[in-house]
């Protein structure tokens, strides 16, 4: 089993960016497919970025793309989230997770973290 501790959230204004990061519990993490979900209040959790562990294949959302860069280090069984060019409707628990499927499609992941709170202010 793969445990997932984020890290790296907290408060910034609108045009401000964050670092997320995640720290993964076994070196076997590096031969999962990794991703940052988000989910705001009232909200459904949606995929935010994803990552191949072989490649580095990566997936946005579009309403990230050119603002997020998602990242892994394998060695360290890390994974970021940088964010830049944030906004208010980016406020949302972000969660990272771990998939054995393919890497785009939510319904894979099957480890989770517990969530760090990112509040983008206007």
């Amino acid at each position: 089993q793969v445990q997932l501790v984020e890290s790296g959230g907290g408060l910034v204004q609108a045009g401000g960016s964050l670092r997320l990061s995640c720290a993964a519990s076994r070196s076997t993490s590096s031969r999962y497919n990794m991703g940052w979900f988000r989910q705001a209040p009232g909200q459904e959790r949606e995929i935010v970025a994803a990552i191949s562990w072989i490649g580095g294949n990566t997936y946005y959302t579009d309403s990230v793309k050119g603002r997020f860069t998602i990242s892994r280090d394998n060695a360290k069984n890390t994974l970021y989230l940088q964010m830049t060019s944030l906004k208010p409707e980016d406020t949302a628990v972000y969660y990272c997770a771990a998939s054995s499927n393919t890497y785009y499609l939510p319904n894979g992941y099957r480890y989770w973290g517990q969530g760090t709170q990112v509040t983008v202010s206007s």
